[in-house]
């Protein structure tokens, strides 16, 4: 009797040890588990970072150099069988603040069925870009809808989209992989059906942080056009875009953009980012 009275009292006992223990160790677990988290999340909070800063660096480059600047430029578009159009323009560009709102004008000098089109965009960060072009035979100022900024830009293999650079917020940013050249980093919309893309890859020079190459992929993951960097000159110390190209790699057409006679911080008026201007040409700025 007496050891059974034993028995039944140390069985409980290791029961409520061994119970004791697991709970220690489930406890101990769910501690590790809770004290690796942060890290993770810090890990995680730091690749953010890190791919924020790049695509910041990388619009700063693309579109922001200088307070403001100006460029002639020549459009050569190539067509699926080989035909050749030629558009010639001039750019006047001023920053309201860097990585913010945007002035741009674009004049166009030939061929003679597109001289004299003017094209004016507001960039704005917060909101739409608001887009404008004139056309001299109608005499008509034509507002350019935020529906067709992915639509091509006077005939050529550019979209309205790609002149004053696509609003960084419409995307969300994946860095992809990195060599000591460049990083690859993924976009991916977060309005799907904003545009005809379902993402694009661009790789970022790590020198001077210019988009040297993206390519663009439908739903099927089919990559169906792509833009390339074929010269980078540095003007006034800052690293600059003479040559470039976009290709639409379902026929291999493509067009062309070069630019010469490129200056930064000319010191361009506010006022002339108007609807007069658009009008009336400031030849000052333009010869």
């Amino acid at each position: 009797m007496i050891t059974n009275l034993l028995n039944n009292w140390i069985k409980p006992t290791k029961n409520r040890v061994k119970m004791a223990m697991s709970l220690t160790l489930l406890l101990a677990n769910s501690l590790s588990v809770y004290a690796q988290e942060p890290a993770t999340l810090a890990n995680e909070s730091d690749k953010k970072k890190q791919v924020e800063n790049i695509i910041k660096q990388a619009n700063l480059a693309s579109y922001y150099a200088g307070d403001d600047g100006s460029a002639e430029a020549r459009m050569i578009i190539v067509d699926e069988n080989g035909k050749r159009q030629m558009r010639q323009f001039t750019i006047l560009r001023k920053d309201q603040q860097d990585l913010g709102d945007q002035n741009i004008l674009v004049f166009f000098s030939q061929p003679s069925n597109v001289k004299d089109t003017v094209f004016r965009v507001e960039k704005k960060l917060a909101n739409d870009d608001n887009r404008w072009l004139f056309l001299p035979a109608l005499d008509l100022i034509k507002r350019i809808s935020a529906g067709d900024k992915r639509t091509s830009f006077v005939g050529s293999h550019f979209y309205y989209e790609d002149v004053s650079g696509r609003n960084p917020q419409e995307d969300n940013f994946t860095l992809v992989s990195e060599d000591k050249a460049a990083y690859v980093i993924n976009a991916k919309p977060k309005d799907a059906q904003s545009v005809e893309f379902s993402h694009y890859t661009v790789k970022i020079d790590k020198n001077n942080f210019l988009p040297i190459e993206t390519t663009y992929f439908d739903h099927n993951n089919q990559a169906t056009r792509k833009m390339a960097v074929l010269q980078v000159q540095e003007i006034n110390g800052i690293p600059t875009v003479m040559k470039s190209r976009i290709t639409n790699l379902g026929n291999n057409s493509y067009t062309e953009m070069q630019f010469r006679h490129v200056k930064y911080n000319v010191g361009l008026p506010d006022s002339l980012f108007s609807e007069r201007s658009m009008r009336t040409p400031p030849k000052a700025w333009l010869d």
